[in-house]
Order: structure tokens, then C-alpha cells, then sequence
């Protein structure tokens, strides 16, 4: 290992965050990540080993580029890296050697990547037979993954495959151990390993694991909450209308919460609506709205109430929607609040897309679906105002095929 000693090994964090350190002190190569010096050092480093072949090299340095002599050019890159490592404090060192038309990285200079070593890990539990010993490997390699393989440069093709990769096997070595943990009634290692995902892969589903092992702790209140801040968390990311994957996953994440055994008083003391008696709209999320609208058109052939579907949208002072803007959120949450205290406790209000709102009229007509936009007029226009609101308006009973699409 020529004149190193155990210690003088370059570290490469890959996951997550991207830093390259020898000895302890981190490399610079005086360029962004981006850079042809960092991009073929990167490469070398992961595929060291196996080497990388000289027409993947010009794809990543290159890109599309035509470049009459390749092989000169990766000659050139290569120099800028070896006097950037000597500049670095390495030692006077090959660092790459070329095999029929094949790069490797040296083996003179020791490499340590945590994606490699993650790999390592995985393959090892793969080869344990023992249920808990396979866990505690498992586990031991699903907490060296601490995010994206790379992240920010999924632009470079090899990159994003192989960040893909990465994730595909994360994600099922943690089922694997969640499965694991369920089965051996380990629910506190569950909840922590559920959390540990959610932040190494955000917004990939692990929240209904962290509610369901919440549950099986008896941890009601903490599932509880946690339930309501994942679905807001989704609601925001992908907007107040949501699709149907969103509200897919709102719904499984609920099948997961329960309470514990309670009277009924008390059942019906934390169901009741602490603002019904307030004398104002319902406000609530758009896949509740939905569970409204739908389960009242499960009862409607039982009862004789007119049911009027109303959809308010923000329009300029030409009387088209807006679309965006800061100008049109001020608005949005003018309308928001002005449509609420417009209608009836027994009405039904969500906000759809921006500058939206739809609102589930209950037992009324159409004079006063009439008087409804009159009341939000009043509540939402100013004297100068130059935008305005434009209503559409679909009674249940004789509009059912032309009932919205959520999603």
C-alpha cells in the first residue's frame, strides 16, 4: 500500500450530502461539484474497481459535445485532478490507470465510499441466515443510508441510475425490517426506523408506518397529530388539489389510527366540532371534502334536501382566472375567509386549486345560492377593487355526470 498507513484512506460521502476528505482534512479541487475534475473524480472513485469505460467518461465530461480526440481529452482532465490531489497533500501517486480503453482508479490510494459500503452491508445480511442477526445487519445498513445517492446532480445519467438503485434497495431493506419488527412485536425499533426513513427518503409513504407503530406503542395522541401533520405535509407538496395518489395515501395512512378504549361520552366529546356552534362554514381539507360530497350522494335518493355544488374562482379585471402570483394568495385567503363566514354551518367548504374554492350547499335553492354570492361579494370586494369572483353553480340531484374530478 506504498507509503500510507492505515489512516490515509480518501473517505467519500455520497449519500445525502457529497464531501471527499484524506487524512482527515476535506479535498477541494478548487472547482463546483459540477466540474470535469470533480464529475471523473466521483466516477473513479465509485466505479474503481470494475473501471469505467472511455465512452462513459466522455458522456459524463463531455455530454453531448463533439470532441475530436476523446482520448486527449480525458488525458487533460486527468492531469487538473492529479495536480489538484498533490496540491491536496496525497502522495505522488498514478491515481488512475488505463486498461485497454478501461479507467480504474488506483489501488495505491485506498478508497472508502459509504454507498460501496452500504452495499457491503446489505450483502452481508443477505447471507445470514438468523432472523435477528439478518435484522441487526439490516438495520446497520439501512442507517448508513442518509439520503440521495449524489443529490443534485441527477443530470449526469450514471448518477441518477444509480441514485435510483440506491433507493430501490433502501427501500426494501427497510420493509424487510419493518416486517421484521412487526412480526416480533418490536414496535419501538419500528417507530424509529419508520422516522429514520421519512428523512432519509422524504415523502415516500413511511409516515403510515410511523402512525402505525405509534398505535401498536399505545401512543394515541402522538399518532394522532402525527397523522394530521403528514397529511398537510402531502397536501402542501402537492397542492390543495391533490390527486388521487395523495389522497391513496391519506387514506392508508388512516386505516393505521386508532384510539384507545374510551366511553362513548368521551368518543363523542373529541368527535364534536369545537367551531360548530360558532355560526360559519366548515372549512376542511380537500380529501374530507371529497368523503362529504361522496357520502352525500350515497343519501340522497333517502332525502329531499337540494344540494348545490358551488365553485367560487378569483378572475382579474378582464374576468380571467388567475393562475399565480403573491398578489393572487392575498387574495385566495381573502376569499377563503370571506366565503366562510358567507355560509352556513351545515355547509361544506375546500380550497381546490388556486384561487378556488368549492363549497357543498345543504337544503337551500337556487335564490339562495344567489344570495350566497352576494354575501362572499360583500364580505371580499373593496371599493377599488379590480378583480373579482366568478361563480359556477351544480345542483346534485340533475347534474350528477357533470359532478367534479378530483384529481
Amino acid at each position: 500500500m506504498s507509503d500510507l498507513d492505515a489512516k490515509k484512506i480518501i473517505q467519500v460521502k455520497t449519500f445525502g450530502s457529497y464531501s471527499v476528505s484524506y487524512d482527515g482534512v476535506e479535498l477541494s479541487t478548487g472547482a463546483r461539484n459540477e466540474s470535469q475534475t470533480s464529475l471523473l473524480m466521483l466516477l473513479l472513485f465509485h466505479f474503481g474497481m470494475e473501471g469505467a469505460g472511455r465512452s462513459l467518461i466522455k458522456t459524463t465530461l463531455f455530454e453531448d459535445r463533439d470532441i475530436e480526440d476523446v482520448s486527449h481529452a480525458i488525458r487533460n482532465v486527468i492531469y487538473n485532478m492529479r495536480k489538484s490531489f498533490k496540491a491536496n497533500g496525497l502522495p505522488d501517486a498514478a491515481f488512475v490507470v488505463q486498461k485497454r480503453g478501461i479507467y480504474y482508479w488506483t489501488d495505491e490510494v485506498p478508497v472508502a465510499e459509504d454507498a460501496r459500503l452500504f452495499e457491503g452491508l446489505l450483502e452481508e445480511a443477505r447471507q445470514d441466515t438468523d432472523d435477528a442477526s439478518r435484522a441487526r445487519k439490516l438495520a446497520r445498513a439501512c442507517h448508513s443510508y442518509s439520503g440521495r445517492f449524489l443529490s443534485g446532480l441527477d443530470n449526469v445519467p450514471w448518477i441518477y441510475q444509480e441514485s435510483e438503485r440506491y433507493r430501490g434497495l433502501f427501500h426494501d431493506a427497510v420493509m424487510e425490517l419493518l416486517d421484521y419488527y412487526r412480526q416480533s412485536h418490536k414496535y419501538k425499533d419500528m417507530y424509529e426506523l419508520s422516522v429514520y426513513a421519512t428523512n432519509a427518503d422524504p415523502l415516500s409513504e413511511w409516515e403510515i408506518y410511523v402512525v402505525e407503530s405509534l398505535t401498536m406503542l399505545g401512543r394515541f395522541s402522538d399518532a394522532e397529530k402525527y397523522y394530521d401533520d403528514a397529511s398537510d405535509l402531502y397536501l402542501k407538496e402537492y397542492g390543495e388539489r391533490s390527486n388521487e395518489h395523495v389522497r391513496d395515501f391519506i387514506r392508508r395512512l388512516g386505516e393505521h389510527l386508532f384510539h384507545e378504549h374510551e366511553t362513548i361520552e368521551e368518543i363523542q366529546s373529541k368527535l364534536t366540532d369545537p367551531d360548530g356552534s360558532v355560526g360559519r362554514g366548515y372549512y376542511c381539507s380537500l380529501p374530507v371534502f371529497q368523503e362529504v360530497y361522496r357520502n352525500i350522494e350515497r343519501t340522497m335518493h333517502r332525502s329531499a334536501d337540494k344540494i348545490f355544488l358551488m365553485l367560487c374562482t378569483i378572475v382579474d379585471s378582464k374576468g380571467n382566472p388567475m393562475r399565480e402570483g403573491p398578489k393572487l394568495d392575498e387574495l385566495s385567503e381573502r376569499l377563503k375567509t370571506s366565503a366562510i363566514a358567507s355560509i352556513r354551518t351545515t355547509d361544506t367548504i375546500t380550497r381546490y386549486g388556486q384561487g378556488q374554492y368549492l363549497i357543498l350547499l345543504i337544503n337551500t335553492t337556487e335564490e339562495n345560492c344567489r344570495i350566497v354570492q352576494k354575501r362572499i361579494n360583500d364580505h371580499f370586494l373593496t371599493s377599488r377593487q379590480r378583480t373579482g369572483v366568478s361563480y359556477s353553480v351544480s345542483n346534485l340531484l340533475f347534474n350528477k355526470e357533470e359532478s367534479p374530478v378530483f384529481g
